[in-house]
């Protein structure tokens, strides 16, 4: 289990890949736009 395994983390930082044993990096200010976008889609649709 190392570089090449692509089941680890070290192996996807190697690849260069994400997934669950490195999963990637999420802006949390984009994500609470997003769903803040959705809720009022939503509001204004069942109107």
């Amino acid at each position: 289990m190392g570089r090449g395994d692509k089941r680890t983390k070290r192996g996807k930082i190697w690849r260069g890949s994400f997934g669950n044993s490195r999963p990637k990096a999420v802006n949390e200010a984009a994500v609470a736009a997003n769903l803040a976008a959705d809720t009022k889609k939503a509001a204004k649709k069942a109107s």
